[in-house]
């Protein structure tokens, strides 16, 4: 069953609720009512924010969108979005200083969370879905009742909201499951395959926002010819092949690939979509999440727009503390085994994500408002296992040493005014020599497996000094310690890394300026005792405080501690120098950047749940340090054996200063000195260094 088919059945058993609720609010915005000021602005605002959602039904199930006009299709699409961006969002309900301002603390941050999760209401009026509108407005329609009655209110309407999203999880949990596992449920997928790329009508067809980014980056690839785009698909899907073939596993049992990529490069997608069939795999594609159940804080995870509002998503992030309790993860869960159990055989031939990410934005720097939702301390903890807990179940039916993946990155127009010349840099960067850099990475693998420990510091105003402990080696005839990393499941080349002991390693983490998961972060400090974050810090704000909260959030995940799950020396001086040529360095996503300086993870090590797989670098040597003294609990405790994260933190070449092997006699080897390669072997990647050098001082 295709994806217009299952949406018309849907559609047919909602549909005479989804005509009354339309009623009823359109009466909302008219009929007199008890709910006195300020609510009732609120209600007349949001009431009129659902007859845009009408509007665009009414074109979508008459199949008009795909007949408007180009300038029909983009005022459409501003109106939908207007009241978040810019100036909008100051006055915006969406915005919960403006929410919490108008109407209060409790009933504002409450109502600016109902106004957010109605909001999600775009993507489904575009995909036609109307059970899911229809949830949403049966939700506004009893929390109006409720306001018109005055008695015990927030209570009321907290609760109204709780059985909103536990008593729906069946369904909502269900589909998005299904999203990724079924190729005929892709919306995303009809639209590649069935519109005419060249006519960019089609962008406003997806229900994301559409800026100048979307439209640029569209119009770029539009200009390529069809080897280039071919080319490009071709290196991220074969890039994808290689996983399973590096990695020893079947690819032949295996039948659905998912795809996550930014709203722009469909030209590239489609392509690679037919590559992939080539392979045998059908493609699934589903949307980063618009509904607070499926939210990871403010990433978007699945096909996406650039952000219309950063902030917007940011003062959202946790909007879950409405609803989360122990309860509530545990029907998540129940529900998620019965799906997963349904759709065990699709799970089964699950092959991977294959990511599309892009780099350029504008860094973030977000505002903390003390209006926005938070959680508890118990909240947190909440998450923390639910992450866990459902890492666990899903691995029971795809499993990790059963899959694989891959990930490539280009630059965004926003980038700047050479965003062509980085464009094509990028290519370059992404089609590496690859034999090249596995002779020149065996070198230091041969080195750093004689050591006992690493240590590395930086320079200038990096204050790294760091101490890594290495495994121990039982046959180094046969055995490494590190992985070859190439340019297959992680594109670029340009990488050796291992999962360190955590006992024995110790010191300082820092970097000056730091990008992560789109957010800057200044003089970025963590402190490991023992291989575990003892103590952590930035500069983003002047209060010390707001700092440690801020890195704990996002880049600790709520946790107290994390361990440094991964320990890498990345080798790609040619992205490197790209970085520094145009300027962009602090703009490269952690994929490129990982590979322009040792970098280090904290979180789960690089091997989660499939550690027991045996794996090999190209010299036939077995790759055994999989484990740590956290991951190696899965034998006993799996509960306290991961931590659902791994986040890479790189030291560019400029901030670095020695990276050096020691030995267990007491011997050192010297891998790089002051930023530079200088061990016997590793000197050809000095070449793109120098020739930043030469570019720099002409």
């Amino acid at each position: 069953m295709n994806y217009q088919m299952v949406v018309k059945e849907e559609n047919e058993a909602v549909l005479e609720r989804y005509e009354l609720s339309m009623e009823r609010i359109l009466l909302i915005a008219t009929e007199e009512t008890r709910i006195e000021l300020p609510y009732r602005d609120y209600f007349l605002r949001v009431a009129g924010f659902f007859m845009k959602i009408k509007a665009v039904c009414d074109l979508a199930q008459n199949d008009k969108l795909t007949a408007a006009t180009l300038e029909q299709l983009r005022e459409l699409n501003q109106k939908m979005y207007a009241d978040i961006i810019e100036e909008s969002y100051k006055t915006s309900y969406a915005n919960p200083t403006y929410a919490v301002k108008m109407l209060g603390k409790e009933m504002g941050q409450i109502l600016s969370f109902l106004y957010t999760e109605i909001r999600g209401s775009i993507a489904y009026a575009y995909e036609n879905r109307l059970f899911d509108i229809t949830i949403a407005a049966e939700l506004f329609i009893e929390i109006y009742n409720i306001m018109e009655e005055k008695e015990d209110v927030y209570k009321s309407v907290k609760s109204a909201i709780y059985y909103y999203v536990s008593d729906y999880s069946d369904v909502t949990v269900t589909k998005r499951i299904r999203e990724l596992l079924d190729p005929d449920l892709s919306f995303a997928v009809d639209i590649i395959m069935n519109q005419d790329l060249e006519d960019l009508r089609y962008l406003y067809l997806f229900g994301e926002y559409i800026s100048d980014n979307e439209i640029k980056i569209a119009e770029y690839l539009n200009s390529l010819t069809q080897e280039m785009i071919d080319s490009m698909a071709s290196t991220y899907t074969e890039g994808f092949r290689l996983g399973f073939e590096n990695y020893r596993i079947d690819l032949s049992k295996k039948s659905v690939v998912n795809i996550h990529y930014p709203v722009g490069f469909e030209r590239m997608v489609k392509a690679a979509i037919k590559q992939f069939e080539v392979m045998g795999l059908k493609t699934s594609i589903y949307r980063a999440a618009v509904s607070s159940i499926h939210k990871k804080q403010h990433l978007k995870i699945g096909f996406h727009s650039k952000s219309a509002n950063k902030q917007y998503d940011y003062d959202h992030r946790f909007d879950q503390a409405i609803f989360l309790d122990k309860a509530l993860n545990e029907r998540k869960l129940a529900v998620s085994k019965v799906s997963l159990e349904s759709m065990k055989e699709m799970a089964a031939q699950y092959a991977g994500p294959a990511v599309i990410e892009v780099f350029g934005d504008v860094p973030f720097l977000p505002k903390n408002k003390e209006e926005a939702l938070m959680f508890s301390q118990k909240q947190q903890k909440l998450s923390l296992e639910y992450q866990k807990d459902y890492g666990i179940l899903s691995n029971q039916y795809m499993k990790n040493d059963e899959i694989s993946f891959t990930i490539i990155s280009y630059p965004i127009p926003e980038i700047g005014n050479q965003f062509e010349d980085i464009f094509h840099e990028t290519v370059r960067v992404n089609t590496l020599d690859m034999d090249l850099y596995e002779r020149i990475q065996k070198n230091i693998i041969d080195v750093l497996d004689q050591g006992d420990y690493v240590t590395v510091t930086g320079r200038g105003e990096n204050r790294t000094n760091l101490s890594i402990q290495l495994s121990n080696l039982l046959n180094p005839e046969k055995e490494t310690n590190f992985e070859n990393c190439l340019a297959d499941v992680n594109i670029p080349v340009g990488e050796v890394f291992t999962s360190p002991k955590l006992t024995g390693t110790n010191g300082v983490l820092h970097v000056t300026k730091v990008y992560l998961r789109d957010l800057n972060f200044i003089d970025l400090e963590l402190i490991f005792q023992d291989g575990k974050i003892k103590q952590y810090t930035c500069k983003n704000f002047e209060n010390e405080e707001e700092n440690q909260k801020f890195v704990k959030e996002n880049v600790m995940y709520q946790h107290d501690s994390l361990p440094m799950g991964e320990f890498a020396i990345g080798t790609n001086t040619t992205a490197y120098a790209m970085g520094e040529k145009y300027g962009i360095s602090p703009l490269l996503p952690i994929l490129i950047a990982e590979k322009t300086g040792p970098h280090f993870a904290v979180g789960d090590t690089c091997f989660r749940m499939s550690e027991d797989m045996r794996t090999y670098n190209p010299d036939g040597k077995e790759m055994k340090a999989k484990d740590n003294e956290c991951s190696i609990l899965r034998k006993t405790n799996i509960d306290e054996a991961y931590f659902g994260c791994h986040t890479d933190i790189t030291i560019p070449y400029h901030e670095l200063g020695d990276i050096i092997v020691h030995k267990p006699n007491g011997d050192t080897i010297v891998i790089i000195k002051q930023g530079r390669f200088v061990l016997e072997g590793t000197e050809e990647l000095n070449i793109a260094l120098d020739e930043l050098n030469e570019l720099n001082q002409s």
